[in-house]
Parts: structure tokens; C-alpha cells; sequence
């Protein structure tokens, strides 16, 4: 499976100048599909959480599909109201950018060509908005946006990109 061929990992991790710790991070299409996994340090195993990394990745996609309706339905902004667990319209709604529980810190991106990019980090990071999209710009829409063999929508594994962003990842902090 694709999960089984996820990215190459880092033995301590992909730590920065500062000690920030990068864990993982996710690519998902529109739809929920997982595009692509990368994993640099994760110290609770898959297997004691959602079992494994196709349910995880399910999860997390049910996580940022829930955050988003939360988000829009309590939109002190909006005239009119949109119900709980109504569906948002890509591109409508508001959404968020990171959250931060005790132990991590959630960084989101959800680009206007409907992928999603989640960054799992240490707790104690700063905003990585602009690194998100550099995540986004320089790395997917290079290497697998442009690469010819690539069939849109499907999940990837590219060499070159996974490479650039172990690259870019250690880099962070």
C-alpha cells in the first residue's frame, strides 16, 4: 500500500536549528483521498491509535472536515447561518490554520486547488503558514502537479519530492 511506502524517515526525527520537532504530515485531494504520507518522528506507533495508517489518515481527514463545519457554523462574521454538519463548498465557509493541544501543534493548509496539507509539530511552534505554502508551491506543484506520469487525484510516491521535502522539513525551526 501506499502507506507502506511512505516517505523516508529520519532516525531522530526532522528537528530544526531551535529543537522543533516535525512528526508528520499528511496530503489529502478534496475528496478525503490521501495523497501521500511522510513520517519523521512518531513516537505513539500507528497501531495504538487508529489501528493503521489508512484509518489514521481517515481520521485526520474527518478531523479537518469537522473542524471546518465547526468553524463555519460559529462564524461570528456571517449573516446567515450555515447548520451544523451542513456541507461547506470548497472555497466557502471560513476555516483555520493550526491548533495546539498539549502535546502537538496542527498546522493546516487548504489550498484553493482543494488539497490539504497537514503538519503535525511540536507544541511549542509558531505560525508555519508560509512554510505551508512553500510545502504546497515548490514541492507538490513541482514535482508531482508537473511530472507528467502523475494522474490527478491519485496517491504518489515521488523520489524527488520526498527528498525536497526531508530536505526542506529539517530545514524548519
Amino acid at each position: 500500500s501506499w502507506c507502506a511506502r511512505a516517505g523516508a524517515r529520519l532516525a531522530e526525527g526532522a528537528r530544526g536549528s531551535i529543537g522543533m520537532v516535525c512528526f508528520n504530515m499528511y496530503i489529502f485531494n478534496r475528496n478525503g483521498v490521501c495523497l501521500h504520507y511522510s513520517e519523521w518522528s512518531r513516537p505513539k506507533n500507528v497501531k495504538d491509535g487508529a489501528g493503521t495508517l489508512v484509518d489514521d489518515a481517515k481520521m485526520m481527514f474527518g478531523l479537518l472536515f469537522s473542524l471546518k463545519n465547526v468553524c463555519t457554523a460559529i462564524d461570528p462574521t456571517r449573516e446567515v447561518k450555515r447548520p451544523l454538519g451542513a456541507p461547506t463548498p470548497h472555497g466557502e465557509g471560513c476555516s483555520f490554520r493550526s491548533f495546539t493541544t498539549d502535546c502537538y501543534k496542527l498546522h493546516y493548509l487548504d489550498s484553493p486547488s482543494g488539497i490539504k496539507i497537514v503538519l503535525n509539530t511540536s507544541k511549542d511552534v509558531g505560525s508555519l503558514e508560509k512554510q505551508m505554502w512553500v510545502i504546497y508551491s515548490s514541492l507538490y506543484c513541482e514535482y508531482i502537479v508537473k511530472n507528467p506520469l502523475y494522474t490527478v487525484g491519485e496517491p504518489f510516491e515521488c523520489e524527488q519530492f520526498v527528498q525536497k521535502l526531508n530536505k526542506f522539513v529539517a530545514t524548519l525551526g
